[in-house]
């Protein structure tokens, strides 16, 4: 199932730029890319969800 949908990472929103970036780190950015975010684990989503929103907490705090 690959999506047709090209993203460019430069025209979107800030939390979503973040949720990309957070993927990324965690080694899940080309699946992502390729696949969607469907083809992600509960458990992968779960953990970018958390990491996103830490990283908002530590943000609002500076």
């Amino acid at each position: 199932m690959k999506k047709n949908k090209d993203i460019n990472l430069h025209e979107i929103s800030p939390e979503e730029q973040l949720k990309y970036e957070i993927a990324e780190e965690l080694g899940l950015l080309d699946r992502v890319l390729e696949n969607g975010w469907r083809t992600l684990s509960a458990k992968e989503t779960g953990r970018i969800g958390g990491l996103v929103t830490k990283r908002k907490r530590e943000m609002n705090q500076e």
